[in-house]
């Protein structure tokens, strides 16, 4: 399997671009790598997101209609690039989405700009498009079978018995909140603040599900990435609730930190940190350490 790193989303990209009539985006800065790799074309002020694989092709058109639909609901989003053919160019199979480049931030998220943003998007009624439930944990398999021969086989079974007991632990879950429209990765680093105020990116995982979820990310970033306690209160108080007062909130939790050690699995073949924070995250999870301290990739 040919690596996903930096230089195989340039070729990737070129491509997109060469197909949409865009210019060669040579120049292009790279700004996230991760599930996609971002990068900022400069002239025109675009930003691309290229898909890991092609199995993001439906994540990818369903992020671009999600946009649409917020803005029209006046939730301040990120706004595709019109100017290109509707829907994701395909590069060698790989999904390619273009968006407006936002403004300079004015400084960095910070978790209570991430409140009211969730406030917004949780007081929405049921959506005209389909929303799909948000499975934190369907990825799982597809991250650690692309990590196969750079991680132990113990700790990817450890995880896939992880995953099962937890997917079979979340449909029993009784809601605080009424279910609804989620972000479903409400971290303050998708959040973009800027002259006109604070902006939610990444809406590749805009579901209908247990608006908990949208609250569990903060509280375990405040435990495993350490968003200081003084931030997450703040947080919790703009959003008028703690969700760790919640009877779910241990389940809930269990499945994303299962979710994010695998998800870093994914790295492992064109990052050499990788490997190191996947051992360390299976570990702290082998031993029941809540409170190791996780490393953002």
């Amino acid at each position: 399997m040919t690596p996903f790193d930096e230089g195989r989303a340039r070729l990737l990209l070129a491509h997109a671009c060469e197909a949409a009539g865009l210019p060669d985006p040579a120049g292009a800065r790279l700004l996230a790598l991760g599930e996609n790799a971002v990068f900022d074309l400069g002239d025109p002020a675009v930003v691309a997101k290229v898909g890991r694989g092609p199995e993001l092709h439906e994540r990818a058109r369903h992020e671009l209609a999600v946009a649409h639909w917020l803005a029209d609901r006046r939730i301040p989003v990120v706004r595709p690039y019109d100017a290109v053919a509707p829907g994701p160019q395909l590069a060698h199979g790989h999904p390619v989405t273009f968006w407006h480049r936002l403004a300079p931030a004015e400084r960095p998220a910070r978790p209570a700009d991430l409140a009211p943003l969730l406030r917004a998007l949780h007081g929405l009624p049921t959506p005209p498009l389909p929303l799909a439930r948000r499975d934190l944990l369907a990825p799982v398999e597809r991250w650690l079978a692309s990590a196969e021969g750079h991680i132990d086989p113990a700790d990817a079974a450890f995880l896939r018995r992880r995953r099962d007991a937890y997917a079979a632990a979340l449909p029993d879950l009784t809601p605080h909140l009424q279910p609804g429209v989620i972000h479903g990765d409400a971290l303050p680093r998708n959040v973009h603040v800027g002259p006109d105020g604070p902006v939610l990116l990444d809406l590749e995982n805009v579901s209908q599900d247990l608006r908990e979820h949208d609250l569990v990310v903060l509280a375990l970033s405040h435990d495993r990435y350490g968003v200081p306690a003084e931030e997450y209160r703040a947080f919790t108080e703009e959003y008028g609730w703690d969700v760790r007062e919640w009877p779910g909130f241990a389940v809930l939790r269990g499945a994303r930190e299962t979710a994010s050690a695998s998800w870093v699995a994914q790295q492992a073949a064109g990052n050499p940190a990788a490997p190191a924070e996947f051992r360390r995250r299976v570990a702290s999870l082998r031993e029941g350490a809540t409170d190791v301290h996780w490393y953002a990739f």
